[in-house]
């Protein structure tokens, strides 16, 4: 289970009276599925209820993709990659010794990206697992013609069948209709999943797989949340404390949420972090904008600022106790840096206390609230524990607002405008 601790006299001094009066209500909106956008919580409990033959069909195809081909193309954008993404580099490490490369594409419309990562693919051979619930969003579905004819024209159509996996609608789509029409392999995106709570879901899972790691593990993580976060009371639920906390520094005049890690491996959970909050909660002009750091790296930029600039923001510090790996300083028989005085101690223990002075100095010194998310250690359990906590976090904090979680109707204009400009027939 997360832990969740909280400091600065912001936080200490917080007036929790109107969560308790609307603890209940909000509560049970999620647990009853009676609020806003209720068509959408079907993640409260999916992993306990996604059958074994289904996590056995994924594993499955992962391996055979791990054992036929030399890379994977994910190709899907906001929920449908960073979930996945997250979860990759925070498990495996930003330079993993697996032979297996993973490739992102269909997240961007950047010309320059999508050439260098089909360069990169061009001579290995790739597969490519497509996730778009549609098949139509446009950059997803660039992204995936681009690979397709790729793969088409130098090993001819017949080749596409094994060597595409689409994560799509059960039912309608214009990839679920190629995939039918092509047999490709299929996996099903839930209808009352939304792509930024879909990390559990196959759109997470096979990619998650495909790099190598136990998903077994990380559903357990996750159906275990399912319980430790449950509880109606957020006195005794530390996803329910966080959202309620997060929700009365917003009104207490802290519009931003700083997400920190002390990781750069951790940095794309920090991305997935910002899409969950921001297209959960920015609606109706409310809402914290929710940013993201990585420590110490952004204490030589943003430092500064944090301690001593505006106080607009409070910081949410994700933190591991246990590091993956480590190493030691040595002694230095010159030693012209000065750095002698560090010999013999392990560098996560001088990263640990470059936190604690870091915290320290922002609470005590900058006035910045603080509140530090602790998982033991960053491993597949742990990490689909964490993943929903912050999805339960999330809902309680977004019906405090009284907005709907689960819709994103601002995302729709930028689409509206960008395919007049680029002249789309009707």
């Amino acid at each position: 289970m997360v832990k969740l601790e909280g400091y600065g006299k912001q936080i200490k001094g917080l007036d929790f009276q109107e969560v308790d009066q609307r603890n209940a209500e909000i509560s049970t909106k999620i647990e009853k599925r009676t609020g806003l956008g209720n068509d959408f919580l079907g993640w409260l409990d999916y992993a306990s209820k996604l059958p074994s033959s289904e996590v056995e069909r994924i594993k499955a195809c992962a391996l055979r993709i791990r054992k036929n081909y030399k890379a994977l193309a994910v190709v899907g954008i906001g929920g449908s990659y960073l979930g996945a993404r997250a979860a990759i580099e925070a498990l495996n490490g930003l330079f993993p010794k697996d032979k297996f490369k993973i490739v992102f594409l269909g997240d961007t419309l950047s010309s320059t990206y999508t050439v260098q990562a089909l360069k990169f693919l061009k001579n290995k051979k790739f597969a490519i697992n497509v996730i778009s619930k549609s098949g139509t969003t446009t950059e997803p579905s660039v992204a995936f013609r681009l690979l397709k004819g790729m793969l088409e024209k130098k090993f001819g159509h017949a080749y596409l069948k094994d060597a595409i996996v689409a994560t799509t609608d059960k039912a309608r789509g214009a990839l679920k209709k190629e995939a039918d029409a092509e047999g490709y392999e299929e996996f099903v995106i839930p209808d009352d999943v939304g792509g930024r709570y879909s990390v559990i879901t196959p759109v997470g899972l096979l990619p998650i797989a495909c790099a190598g790691i136990d998903i077994d593990q990380f559903l357990l993580g996750v159906k275990d949340g399912e319980k430790d976060y449950s509880n109606p009371d957020y006195h005794l639920n530390p996803a329910y404390k966080y959202g309620a906390t997060r929700y009365l520094l917003y009104k207490a005049g802290y519009p931003i949420e700083m997400f920190i890690s002390y990781e750069p491996q951790f940095a794309m959970i920090g991305e997935w972090l910002k899409q969950l909050f921001g297209e959960s909660e920015g609606k109706d002009g409310k809402a914290l904008f929710p940013a993201a750091a990585t420590f110490t790296t952004d204490l030589h930029s943003m430092g500064q600022f944090i301690q001593e600039g505006s106080k607009v923001l409070f910081e949410t510090i994700i933190r591991a106790d246990h590091p993956q790996k480590d190493i030691k300083v040595e002694a230095d028989k010159e030693n012209l840096d000065g750095l002698n005085y560090l010999a013999g101690k392990k560098l996560s223990y001088i990263n640990d206390r470059a936190f604690q002075g870091t915290l320290k100095a922002h609470v005590e010194t900058g006035s910045v609230p603080a509140n530090v998310v602790r998982i033991k250690k960053m491993d597949a359990y742990n990490l689909g524990n964490l993943f929903y906590f912050f999805m339960r976090s999330c809902a309680f904090s977004a019906y405090l607002l009284d907005i709907n979680p689960f819709n994103q109707p601002g995302v729709e204009i930028y689409k509206k405008n960008m395919f007049t400009l680029l002249g789309k027939p009707s």
